[in-house]
């Protein structure tokens, strides 16, 4: 490998990362995305919201609300609800929270890996929602979090109370909430300066190369699915860093750390399957095998930060789930997990 090839990274032309724009996301966006094609253009924007979004907006007099609200925009501008649509053009959708659920406290075990009066450190299991949604109204973190509490910050509202940032429902790892106001707005400025740092691990299909390297491609919903993300012209700006901490020729496997300079939904997956390097296990964005997992194998292990009352700067770890590490050991990458404990940006 020569000194050019020691690092790379892959970036989707014509598409520049503004880190001024997207300071402050979120890994789960409450916005979504869709692409006018051609047999949408021509609609009208009121009656073409149903077709793009089905399953958030069921109606064309809940568009034209929408559209009222200024929550929907046709290529970053406010346009009317008569406005005739073109192939190619962007619409962006903000779904206001709802408040008809009322997250109630539920008795659910927490892994609990550190708690003081201001800030929880929890360590998410697999299949764990981080916070009420339609199919998910109970059994959730928050619905957890309420039961052991009971003091949580009042910001992210009756849904998200303390929540300050996000991992998908299958994703392990560490999360930090806030107990109260003050520690949430701290926390949420440290997140929006890139002042907190989130390291994951990933079981990657394929040997990775080279060592190191960055993904800058933008993320949008998928155009063929818009039930999934995808990396698309126009899309948001996303940008993934990793190191490889160890790889196997046999199984044919590499095991990652990965860092991100943004949050967009499910980014660390579509980003690793756009270089050709999906996260095992993955079901929406993975190979068909699964090498025995119920979900990606993909690990929030690491999390660094300062403590919003204290100042005291805070690094936090954790092994990744048994099923995760019982790959780990059957594929061959075991010294990686001693790599990833160093593995800090």
């Amino acid at each position: 490998m020569t000194a050019a090839d020691e690092e790379r990274t892959y970036m989707l032309p014509g598409d520049d990362f503004d880190p001024e724009l997207e300071a402050g996301s979120d890994e789960e966006s409450i916005a979504s995305e869709a692409i006018v094609d051609a047999g949408t253009a021509g609609k009208r924007f009121d009656a073409a919201l149903p077709e793009l979004f089905p399953e958030q907006i069921p109606s064309r007099s809940r568009a034209q609300k929408l559209i009222e609200d200024r929550l929907a925009i046709v290529d970053g501008k406010y346009v009317k609800a008569g406005t005739v649509l073109r192939e190619g053009s962007v619409i962006s959708i903000i779904f206001p929270e709802t408040e008809e659920w009322d997250a109630a406290p539920e008795d659910i075990p927490l892994n609990i890996v550190y708690e003081d009066g201001d800030i929880i450190v929890i360590n998410k299991p697999r299949g764990m929602v981080v916070h009420p949604a339609a199919g998910n109204q109970s059994g959730t973190l928050v619905n957890a979090l309420l039961y052991h509490c009971r003091d949580l910050s009042g910001i992210g509202g009756v849904i998200r109370p303390g929540i300050v940032h996000r991992i998908d429902k299958d994703t392990t790892g560490l999360l930090v909430v806030a107990k109260n106001d003050k520690a949430h707005l701290d926390l949420a400025e440290q997140l929006k300066k890139r002042e907190m740092h989130r390291i994951y691990m990933a079981f990657a299909e394929g040997i990775v190369t080279p060592e190191e390297g960055t993904v800058n491609a933008p993320i949008g919903r998928s155009r063929r699915d818009r039930k999934k993300m995808d990396v698309v012209p126009g899309g948001r700006s996303a940008v993934t860093n990793y190191k490889v901490l160890c790889t196997n020729e046999q199984s044919r496997t590499s095991l990652l750390g990965l860092s991100l300079d943004t949050g967009r939904t499910h980014q660390i997956r579509v980003h690793l399957k756009y270089i050709g390097h999906p996260v095992a296990g993955d079901h929406v964005y993975g190979l068909r095998k699964t090498r025995g997992m119920e979900g990606q194998a993909l690990h929030a292990g690491i999390l660094l930060l300062r403590h919003p009352v204290s100042g005291e700067r805070m690094r936090f770890s954790c092994p990744p789930p048994d099923d995760m590490e019982e790959l780990i050991v059957k594929t061959g990458l075991r010294p990686g997990e001693e790599l990833f404990e160093r593995c800090d940006w």
